[in-house]
């Protein structure tokens, strides 16, 4: 079973439930998604819309930061699951990518699924070759 295979069966339940809480009234996307630590925890987080499209909070974000405010390290997270209705795979945004390649693992995997058989998934490289990075970080 590849790493990408092993971490959807991981992950997949949590991201799903996690997209029942999510707030979509005006896209009707529901995002889930969950991030896990070195030390195997995880935490989840799903999209939250506002009227003011700049203001919405995408599930990745807020994945990571529930993960951060529970004191994960960044840097130290090696797998982000993403789970979407109404998408084949959803592909992160801009503002997330920037955020994953400074709070995830250099090389950590993402992915997106709608289902626990059909998913896609890259690198933080591959989703972000030239982050903006202040200091000496590389991913």
């Amino acid at each position: 079973m590849s790493d990408s295979a092993k971490a959807v069966a991981k992950l997949y339940a949590h991201a799903r439930a996690a997209s029942d809480n999510a707030y979509s009234p005006y896209s009707g996307a529901r995002v889930g998604a969950c991030v896990v630590d070195e030390d195997g925890n995880i935490y989840s987080g799903c999209n939250v819309e506002n009227s003011s499209y700049g203001l919405t909070q995408c599930a990745e974000r807020n994945a990571l930061a529930a993960a951060i405010s529970a004191g994960m390290k960044p840097g130290t997270a090696r797998t982000l699951l993403i789970y979407a209705t109404g998408f084949e795979s959803l592909a992160p945004c801009g503002a997330c990518r920037q955020v994953m390649s400074e709070l995830l693992a250099p090389g950590a995997l993402v992915i997106s699924c709608h289902s626990e058989k059909d998913y896609r998934n890259w690198s933080i490289a591959e989703l972000l070759p030239d982050p903006f990075i202040l200091g000496e970080r590389e991913i």
